[in-house]
């Protein structure tokens, strides 16, 4: 995969891109990372990327210019690849797991950081998302690319040596993730669930299941609404708010 990052502030990516699983990734040659800095492609004097809007109001907009000569660059050095171009917006797609999971089957990403109050309308036209990390407002783009890359790229083949722990992971299921433990089987006086230890995989799966529906309905219940139920869920289901409702 390649990603693409249009940024004011390129640095703030030399730690995120060079440590833990996507640093390996890119050592690995699984992905190529370029971030441009689009100041450079301004043609004002000064280098401005930024200006009044037209009809006034608070602040300043992002230019068009500079957006634009920069996925020109971008396309000229990669002519043959298919892009996904991603402003990173407030009013933007909520950010989720089924996204990262449809960015990581895309060849080329490209994510566009802005400052400033806003974008030059204009700009929208060279994009295919608009994206928001949350319903919250962050100085920059620059945080939730940084997020959105790290989110898409683990669901990469290989890159994180475990294919099956990505699959598994809480929202890729539709469920949050069971609880899981490690040695010692006992300390301080808590204890790792029996069936856990038993060995009897039929019966593990099982109590893993239910344990995902049980966070899941004490968390996120909200997320069982949107979940395609087999019939052994269901039996789970109904055991865990009999079980919840005891309490």
């Amino acid at each position: 995969m390649r990603i693409d990052v249009l940024t004011l502030f390129p640095r703030m990516f030399d730690g995120p891109l060079t440590e833990s699983i996507l640093g390996k990734a890119i050592e690995k040659k699984l992905l190529e990372v370029k971030v441009t800095n689009f100041r450079d492609f301004s043609d004002s004097k000064h280098k401005n990327v930024d200006d009044y809007p037209y009809g006034g109001g608070a602040g300043m907009l992002l230019k068009v210019q500079p957006i634009d000569e920069s996925l020109q660059a971008i396309e000229k050095e990669t002519p043959d690849t298919k892009k996904r171009v991603i402003l990173l917006d407030p009013a933007g797609k909520k950010f989720d797991q089924k996204m990262a999971e449809e960015f990581s089957e895309e060849e080329h990403l490209v994510f566009i950081c802005g400052h400033y109050e806003g974008y030059d309308e204009r700009i929208r036209t060279y994009v295919t998302d608009e994206v928001s990390l949350g319903d919250y407002v962050l100085t920059g783009g620059e945080l939730g690319a940084m997020v959105m890359i790290d989110a898409t790229v683990r669901l990469l083949p290989d890159v994180l040596g475990n294919d099956e722990s990505a699959i598994t992971d809480s929202h890729s299921t539709g469920l949050l993730e069971h609880p899981q433990y490690t040695r010692p089987a006992k300390y301080k006086g808590m204890e790792v669930p029996e069936v856990v230890r038993n060995g009897n995989h039929k019966l593990i799966a099982e109590w893993q299941l239910k344990e995902s529906l049980r966070r899941t309905y004490q968390r996120r219940p909200e997320m069982l609404e949107a979940l395609e139920m087999t019939p052994e869920m269901i039996k789970l289901l109904d055991e865990v708010k009999n079980e919840e409702g005891a309490k």
